[in-house]
């Protein structure tokens, strides 16, 4: 290639990147900042991770700063930014229960929050490091700590919609999520959360539908907000069959395979990454699928049996050892030698991960005070100490008053 090619290529290359940038400033161009500033409406489950752009700032603004409040007007104020629009946050890296400032991103102008929670609730705005707002969100997450599952193949319909005068409390579901399971029977759910439709909320919110808004919006009053706040999340759960997609294994590894076939018998080779644990007999074991979040369709199974959520669902039963929370997580209360075997995970209708779960009566355990059962001992132990301590100085002040008001009986002969 000589020198006039090379030239060219170049600049065709920096035309393209100029085209690049140019289209991406044209997003903000040709989307206008209202004069008056308005809400946006958004809606999500706990647990959920959720992203808000924004979708306007003048040309001259290279970085934007987002701000959060829990009520409009309100004196305290979160800064979400380092000033300079630039913050990451890996999401395998957040823990659930941290505090909403370790659990945002912020990329591309938009805000990202992870495993929201119900305190993350309120309002959200970008703007600048003056403090001038230039696009804001109303941002609701639903706790699922009341939610109710409904499952059609057992005849159960959804929550009926409920009337207040011109108040109009409903469930709407998002869609169907893919079949959790391929080659058997799986299941798919969506999830509901609870709205209202009122001619009394306040216009500065930008609505999808006239006069509807999420149960928790900052638009809703308080006295319909108590209204409307028994009316909790659904999970609608079906049955499903879908077929698996045929996987072509790698040449190299099926060589290597047929060559050990033809020497001795076959090995056992598992089709998906298999995690060994060793679990204490009689612990608590909480399993999560490798890169699972609420809204996805995740299945469980140990060996050959098959955890549907219409037997392991939390909440179906009043007393379950073995159960499957909103969040997709697997729990095993108080471990026991037959919960012994391989728990697989599946994502999206492919399976994706396993655990060998083995169980231990014997061996030393280090206490440390992360364990949540180190920490409920030693919160007994104090407890009943106090309550030995109290009932003792509690005696002994009886006896005083009645030594010194001489109402106390002589036992001594």
């Amino acid at each position: 290639m000589n020198l006039a090619h090379t030239t060219v290529l170049l600049w065709a290359w920096g035309s393209l990147q100029a085209f690049e940038i140019v289209e991406k400033e044209n997003i903000f161009q040709r989307t206008p900042c209202p004069a008056f500033l308005m809400f946006d409406n958004a809606a999500y489950l706990a647990d959920m991770s959720f992203e808000l752009p924004c979708h306007c700032k003048p040309e001259d603004v290279s970085a934007v700063v987002w701000y959060y409040q829990k009520h409009l007007g309100s004196s305290h104020t979160k800064v979400l930014t380092d000033f300079d629009g630039r913050v990451l946050t890996e999401a395998a890296q957040v823990r659930v229960g941290s505090d909403m400032l370790v659990r945002f991103s912020i990329r591309m102008f938009s805000l990202l929050v992870f495993q929201a929670q119900p305190e993350d609730s309120g309002l959200y705005f970008c703007g600048t490091r003056k403090g001038d707002y230039f696009y804001a969100y109303d941002v609701d997450i639903q706790s699922s700590a009341g939610m109710v599952a409904t499952f059609k193949d057992q005849g159960q319909e959804p929550f009926a919609d409920e009337y207040y005068g011109s108040l109009h409390v409903f469930t709407t579901f998002w869609e169907w999520t893919p079949c959790d399971r391929c080659g058997v029977r799986g299941e798919q759910w969506r999830i509901g959360l609870c709205y209202l439709q009122s001619p009394d909320l306040s216009p500065r919110y930008r609505k999808t539908l006239p006069d509807v808004v999420s149960c928790g919006s900052q638009a809703v009053p308080r006295k319909l907000r108590t209204k409307a706040r028994d009316h909790t999340p659904e999970l609608l759960v079906r049955s499903c069959m879908v077929p698996c997609k045929k996987k072509t294994p790698r040449e190299g590894v099926m060589a290597i395979f047929n060559y050990i076939s033809k020497v001795g018998s076959r090995p056992w080779v598992p089709q998906v990454p298999i995690q060994f644990h060793q679990q204490r007999l009689g612990h608590e074991l909480i399993i999560s699928c490798p890169g699972a979040r609420p809204e996805h369709a995740v299945a469980w199974d140990k060996d050959h049996r098959y955890f549907y959520r219409t037997q392991y669902l939390k909440g179906v039963h009043r007393s379950m050892r073995v159960f499957i929370d909103h969040g997709n997580h697997l729990h095993i209360r108080f471990t026991q030698l037959d919960d012994r075997g391989i728990y697989y995970c599946w994502l999206q209708g492919v399976r994706v991960a396993g655990l060998r779960l083995g169980v231990t009566s014997r061996g030393r355990y280090k206490a440390s005070f992360s364990d949540p059962e180190t920490r409920s001992a030693v919160a007994l132990t104090l407890i009943g100490y106090l309550l030995i301590t109290a009932v003792f100085v509690t005696i002994h002040v009886c006896r005083c008053c009645c030594y010194l008001f001489r109402c106390c009986p002589n036992f001594s002969p």
